[in-house]
């Protein structure tokens, strides 16, 4: 076998290996809830002009950093052709920089393991959360903070070629960040590491299993392992499903998730179709963004504790006083972004001609890079969903009242917690039947896993809430 198929094997392995001689389930929540007892964290919100070092630039109008480096919160006005409200004015992120989001990963009694680490972010409901070996912006790890490197960095700085299994350039939160991307990256090692008291090896199963549970494994570690491909088994699945001793029962969705994971012959859309249907929504839709200064973003006023929308709509910007003890910085200040609402991000998918298919949405946000993205069936973060203001949007009322017995997966994920303060959406993935019709509107198309893991390895396709949805998903029993 060639290298990219082993690779693919391995990362099946993985996936399906819930129980590890190196930790089980029991003894990672085990750490992570004792992660949580030792490490002295205290969140204060704090009046705007109490932030040490940032402040609202007279020259350009953003809140920003003396240094220029980190990120800002800048003013942007919005004119676009695409949804029911054509223009809008609103702050958001700029974070002109691309960080790192990469784990380390390493075999074990031949089982592919991942360095995760107990990382507490400012903005975690729980505050300790799973995330990726290496978190960290530029301005981090080029130490514009003037604290500690971060740990592993030099793992992924001096990386070769052999040692990269994964390598993509994906987009951030398009409502809250302004054309923001990540590098997300896994490189393989074969030596012995030091393995510090908060970090700890999992295996891909493990960490999806851990994903089920609300609030526990964090955004950065749900689009990095979002990535993984395992590869293309249109004629011999049966016997690679055998080989690898993965499946216990074959009829169950496990299966018939890994199906429209690895089979390539049986989608409803061709590659091109999918590839034509993008090109076609980002030539119609328009998206004009203008920066301009906070002050002057109509709805929206800047108070002493924060700069919020005029009828209490949306976020707010916040500022915050941070100590947590285990970071490179222990005590700083900053801006953050606090929902006023939680949202709802949903997949729903149905069997096609034995192939299980999603229903994919080209979604237009104002930070995107590209204009559109591949998002989820429903996807609503900025308004209260549960009002009426929203009962216009597609699928959104069927996501809603569908019988238990058709959800796949339901859980509540963190944003964020470097920016997003205490933000959490609930993430569904549903089964339909008959009653979901294969004609869709005109912006949404039915795609398979296979398709899904395929566009998602080019930059600026599938959206973050798509790919933390589809890092979900779990073929084992």
């Amino acid at each position: 076998m060639n290298n990219i198929v082993l690779k693919n094997i391995e990362f099946l392995k993985s996936s399906f290996t819930l129980n590890s001689k190196v930790s089980s389930l029991e003894d990672i929540l085990n750490w992570i809830k004792l992660q949580k007892e030792r490490v002295y964290v205290n969140i204060q919100k704090i009046p705007l002009s109490a932030l040490k070092n940032w402040s609202i630039d007279e020259s350009d109008g953003r809140l920003k950093h003396y240094t220029g480096k980190f990120f800002s919160i800048d003013g942007i006005r919005i004119t676009t052709n695409y949804g029911y409200i054509n223009q809008w004015e609103q702050p958001i992120i700029n974070q002109n920089e691309i960080g790192y989001l990469g784990f380390i990963v390493k075999e074990f009694d031949g089982i592919l393991h991942f360095l995760v680490q107990a990382k507490i972010e400012p903005g975690n409901i729980n505050f300790v959360q799973l995330s990726p070996t290496l978190q960290a912006t530029k301005s981090n790890y080029t130490r514009a903070h003037e604290g500690k490197a971060p740990l592993y960095l030099e793992y992924f700085r001096e990386a070769q070629s052999h040692q990269i299994l994964l390598d993509q350039l994906q987009s951030e939160q398009g409502a809250r960040f302004l054309k923001k991307r990540n590098r997300n990256i896994i490189i393989k090692i074969n030596e012995d590491i030091p393995v510090y008291d908060n970090f700890r090896w999992a295996t891909l199963g493990q960490i999806k299993e851990l994903i089920k549970f609300d609030n526990l494994v964090n955004m950065d570690t749900r689009t990095v392992i979002s990535g993984i491909s395992f590869g293309e088994y249109s004629i011999e699945f049966d016997d690679l499903a055998e080989t690898l001793d993965m499946m216990h029962n074959k009829s169950n969705i496990g299966f018939n998730m890994l199906k429209s994971t690895l089979e390539n012959r049986k989608s409803l859309n061709s590659f091109d179709d999918v590839l034509s249907f993008m090109t076609k929504q980002k030539s119609f839709y328009e998206l004009d963004v203008e920066r301009i200064p906070l002050k002057a973003v109509k709805g929206w006023t800047i108070r002493e504790f924060e700069i919020g929308h005029e009828e209490n709509k949306f976020f707010k910007v916040i500022a915050a006083d941070i100590k947590i003890e285990n970071r490179e910085v222990q005590n700083w200040t900053q801006p953050m972004i606090e929902s006023l609402q939680d949202g709802i991000c949903a997949f729903v998918c149905k069997e096609i001609d034995g192939i299980i298919h999603f229903v994919v949405q080209a979604k237009l946000e104002c930070g995107n890079f590209d204009i559109v993205e591949l998002a989820p069936t429903v996807q609503c973060l900025t308004g209260n969903y549960k009002t009426n203001e929203s009962k216009n949007l597609p699928f959104l009322d069927y996501v809603l009242t569908v019988p238990k017995s058709k959800i796949l997966y339901d859980a509540f994920q963190s944003e964020e917690g470097g920016r997003f303060y205490m933000e959490q959406n609930r993430n569904l993935i549903v089964m339909a039947g008959d009653e979901m019709p294969l004609e869709l509107p005109d912006n949404y198309i039915w795609m398979t896993l296979y398709q899904l893991k395929s566009f998602i390895k080019f930059n600026n396709y599938l959206n973050i809430q798509a790919r933390s949805l589809l890092s979900a998903i779990s073929f084992a029993d």
